[in-house]
């Protein structure tokens, strides 16, 4: 069967992947930078990856008319620009102007639970997308889920830093809203069973976990699943402001997202009931099941995707390409270089930094410097990095975002997307004679920028000159 998946390097996608290929079906991958996506990790002659933008009309058209099911899996809520709303109305519409004029029999769409009359702007825009959709040619299939729980979902990511981080929490009172979380797992399979399954067609359905939990309730059991004791209040002056604040600073969320979320979070969803999973075979897991498997995940560093990935300023939207030449002209660089004696060895712990991992040298400036962007409204230090030994193009590694990870080129190049007044990037390679450099490159705007590069020249000449020598020398020379 051939099938165009769209949202393929967004977290829902990245899993599905994987399983359409497994039962032999032939995938095509819309996305919209090709750098972004490693598609060489799998069978070529299983997949075709196509670059599309759905707010591009014209590019719609390298979309091959004989695809037989379409999956729909964009969503636009972690937009900083505040007219998401307006994005995912504009993508919906050109998606379907362009599926009517393939011989697709079916698309599949992701959603979200709608049981009030009031809707939050996320869950409405959810709603908007569904009906266009729905207003097709092509029969439109809806899986309606809420909190989605697995190893680098944000619902997972969020409550794990609340649980980990805070001891006594003083909450706000939308942590007593009920909702019935799914694990990914279930999630997944949902979207596999319901492809080419001709009862679903024009119809719509919730999905969720067997159990009916508030927010509250979801932090304290996640709590003691990790043996952890925690004390929540929950208090009635939080305004949504302030919660979204809460969120921003304590989690690993953007702001936008926060405010967003929190919107939602007052919002019960609660699944209709109705019959799909026992049609399909599914057996659904309740939410203690879901923790101890994201955790399985995260401990065997097998986590396939993260929420985190797509948290970023406008560079994915843009185009990696656009910020792989690293300019030369106008720029402040700080170069360092030294010779070591196991290249292989050297790329392993360059493969390694960030994260948990820290930087290597001064991490306690790395850190102070992410506070200092968070306060900004920056990305800060708080999305580490999704796999502890691996990196790939895209990739979000704390406040840098992967331009280039290439282990034959020895090549690793980040671009940062904290706030500053101008633009950075880091790169480590290693040439032939087992030299390896590592330079630091900011192209300023204005004199603002200039004058921010004179500010943190001296911290640069700490950090760099240290990470150049401790984390060469002392740790990659040494066998």
């Amino acid at each position: 069967m051939k099938i165009l998946l769209t949202g393929v390097t967004g977290y829902i996608g990245k899993r599905l992947l994987p399983v359409l290929l497994e039962k032999g079906h032939h995938v095509v991958c819309c996305v919209r930078d090709a750098k972004r996506f490693h598609y060489h990790n799998y069978s070529p002659e299983n997949i075709t990856v196509i670059e599309v933008d759905f707010l591009d009309p014209p590019t719609l058209q390298t979309i091959p008319e004989d695809i037989e099911i379409a999956y729909y899996l964009i969503h636009s809520m972690s937009a900083g620009t505040g007219n998401f709303e307006n994005l995912e109305e504009e993508c919906a519409e050109n998606f379907k102007n362009r599926i009517d004029n393939t011989r697709a029999r079916q698309v599949v769409y992701l959603s979200g639970i709608i049981n009030e009359q009031e809707l939050s702007r996320h869950l409405s825009s959810r709603k908007n997308v569904e009906e266009i959709l729905g207003s097709g040619k092509v029969p439109l299939t809806t899986l309606r889920a809420g909190i989605i729980v697995g190893s680098g979902s944000a619902s997972f990511e969020i409550i794990r830093d609340l649980v980990e981080k805070l001891p006594v929490m003083i909450t706000p009172k939308w942590l007593r809203t009920k909702c019935q979380p799914i694990g990914i797992r279930n999630v997944i399979q949902f979207l596999d069973g319901v492809k080419d399954y001709p009862p679903s067609f024009g119809n719509a359905y919730d999905i969720g976990g067997p159990d009916i939990l508030s927010y509250k309730e979801m932090l304290l059991r996640f709590a003691k699943i990790r043996g952890l004791k925690r004390y929540i209040w929950v208090v009635p002056v939080m305004t949504p402001k302030i919660s979204s604040y809460w969120l921003y600073f304590v989690t690993s969320t953007s702001y936008a997202l926060a405010k967003n979320l929190v919107n939602s979070m007052k919002v019960e969803v609660i699944c209709k009931p109705n019959n799909l999973a026992a049609d399909l075979g599914i057996t659904l897991l309740d939410y203690d099941s879901s923790i101890r498997l994201a955790f399985d995940k995260i401990e065997q560093n097998q986590v396939l995707s993260s929420w985190k990935d797509a948290m970023t300023s406008d560079i994915l939207q843009k185009g990696i390409s656009q910020y792989v030449e690293v300019p030369s002209k106008g720029c402040f660089k700080d170069n360092r270089q030294c010779r070591v004696n196991n290249s292989q060895r050297t790329l392993e712990k360059i493969w390694s930094i960030g994260g948990q991992n820290g930087w290597y040298y001064g991490n306690i400036l790395w850190e102070i410097r992410g506070i200092i962007d968070q306060i900004f409204g920056g990305v800060g230090m708080r999305r580490g990095r999704k796999s502890q030994t691996k990196i790939f193009t895209g990739d979000a590694l704390d406040f840098w975002r992967v331009l280039l990870a290439d282990k034959k080129e020895k090549r690793l190049l980040l671009y940062a997307e904290m706030k500053l007044p101008g633009e950075a990037w880091l790169e480590f390679t290693i040439d032939e004679n087992n030299v390896l450099y590592q330079t630091a490159t900011f192209r300023p705007l204005g004199v603002l920028g200039r004058l921010y590069w004179y500010a943190v020249l001296p911290l640069h000449g700490i950090i760099f000159k240290g990470m150049i020598k401790d984390y060469v020398l002392r740790i990659f020379i040494s066998d």
